[in-house]
């Protein structure tokens, strides 16, 4: 067997990331690991996104991990708390030495006639060479460089500032100054409110509405529940409720939209009053969980709009000018600063150039499978959470299946796991069916296909993957494991 530098290579030491190690550590005490981040900091998303009220669009009952309980008193957590609970993580796990900063995977290629990861390293400029049997691909699913952002008709006229929330600057003070963002989605929703300390006024200007609902932030029967029983039991007992509540939410959505969406429209309709024209503002074309919907803790947003410093504007873009913006109506809004809360360039397999024997890997022409690993790709798996439920529910499932998997390959002997697909169906889906987000939109080609068969199909429900992750035998017919395999082949997507 050659001999390789590490075991499994984790890519990323966010959310997932730093989970990842934890369940490698606790399941599979004989592997060795490495985590390789970019950035200089734990954290991934909570500690990259700096812009004001940053904060969860999911309970931290169910976005926290299944090992660690959720211990502040609010369910929706804002980013530092976040941050603290990946950081703390680390620490008590004994992870955090186990993280290379300030180096970018760059490229993997893997070497069937050695079984292992040739793995390309940036750190700070200078190229490392290193080798892994494994590689786990955990971090995230956005390109944390390059955020979304169009080009805005005759942007160059305006004199104030333009940001983009992924890139908030350090020094930005907005104290009496008038504010524009741009967009409808959670970082808007959350900007309007958080901005109103300072901000002389606050506008969210969209194209069109999401949907949008309040939550109180803290949960009193959590915190009841924390109260008379241990904590790791409220927890899980906490946890299960939200999940069985939000998988029952979505279902309804599925199987009664319109029922759904006029009882969404209702609570907004109850929030803002009989004047408030939801329909206009409030009221999106799509239905309920076609696109996330917008979480907005302790009714924050409408009691911003209620106290007249924000307001919301529906219209589209004719142009910037040198004070503000030119809405097609021929209203013009007035700005010192604006926001483009226009969204994420989403980004699989976490940017690297990855290829076997030298033939890249296009993940757009394979298969999914169980939401793992792609087909016909060995020892390779990636982290990649629901659309329609909290992302730590799945990373969690994730690594304790990767855990199985290279336990099942200690066991046997094995030196290579794929999941061997013989031919490409004619007929697939998209990796994510039925929601219509535009960072998904805009990378679907980027995105493997699924099937509508198992193990092909991409479950969005946590009970199923369960079944499938924690339970299924791992030797399903497809998993396939070897010590001497022939060169892998990627098949193409059929014409």
């Amino acid at each position: 067997m050659t001999q390789t530098d590490i075991d499994v290579i984790i890519i990323g030491a966010g959310l997932s990331g730093i989970g990842a190690a934890v369940h490698l550590t606790r399941e599979c005490p004989d592997r060795t690991f490495r985590i390789i981040e970019a950035r200089d900091a734990i954290g991934g998303t909570w500690d990259l996104f700096r812009y004001p009220g940053i904060r969860s669009d999911s309970d931290m009952y169910t976005l926290g991990y299944n090992f660690k309980p959720w211990t502040d008193a609010k369910a929706i957590a804002d980013g530092p708390n976040i941050r603290k609970y990946v950081r703390e993580t680390a620490d008590e796990n004994g992870i955090t030495d186990k993280i290379q900063f300030n180096t970018k995977v760059v490229a993997a290629d893997w070497s069937s006639a050695d079984h292992l990861w040739n793995v390309t390293l940036d750190h700070g400029g200078t190229t490392e060479l290193t080798t892994c049997r494994f590689l786990f691909l955990c971090g995230g699913y956005y390109s944390y460089d390059k955020p979304f952002r169009p080009d805005f008709p005759n942007e160059a006229d305006f004199k104030g500032e333009i940001i983009h929330p992924q890139l908030w600057p350090k020094d930005l003070d907005y104290t009496g100054k008038k504010v524009v963002i741009i967009g409808s989605g959670a970082t808007a929703v959350t900007l309007v409110p958080a901005m109103t300390d300072k901000a002389a006024h606050v506008t969210m200007l969209q194209r069109s509405p999401s949907y949008v609902v309040s939550r109180p932030a803290v949960d009193k029967f959590a915190t009841f529940l924390r109260k008379i029983l241990p904590e790791s039991w409220a927890y899980n007992v906490i946890r299960w409720r939200n999940v069985t509540m939000g998988q029952f939410f979505y279902n309804q959505t599925q199987t009664k939209p319109e029922k759904v969406r006029e009882q969404l429209l209702g609570m907004v309709r109850k929030e803002l009053g009989p004047d408030y024209d939801v329909e206009k503002h409030f009221t999106p074309t799509y239905k309920p969980w076609e696109q996330r919907l917008c979480l907005v803790p302790d009714s924050d947003l409408f009691e911003a709009l209620k106290s007249g410093k924000a307001d919301v504007v529906t219209d589209h873009i004719e142009s910037f000018t040198t004070d503000g913006i030119r809405l097609k109506s021929g209203e013009t809004l007035e700005a010192d600063i604006i926001i483009s809360a226009t969204g994420l360039n989403l980004q699989y397999m976490n940017g690297i150039e990855a290829s076997i024997d030298g033939q890249p890997i296009h993940a757009g022409e394979l298969l999914n499978y169980k939401g793992v690993m792609l087909s016909n790709v060995p020892n390779m798996a990636l982290t990649f959470g629901y659309t329609n439920a909290s992302w730590t529910l799945k990373a969690d499932l994730t690594s304790e299946y990767v855990c199985r998997v290279l336990n099942h390959m200690t066991e046997t002997g094995t030196t290579s796991v794929m999941p061997y697909l013989d031919h490409f169906p004619a007929e697939t889906d998209p990796f994510v069916v039925g929601f219509s987000s535009g960072y998904f939109a805009r990378a679907i080609d980027s995105l493997p296909r699924q099937h509508k068969e198992k193990p092909w199909k991409l479950n969005m429900n946590y009970r199923e993957d369960m079944k499938n992750l924690r339970k299924a035998p791992i030797e399903d017919g497809v998993l396939t494991f070897s010590g001497d395999r022939e060169p892998a082949v990627i098949l193409q997507a059929a014409e």
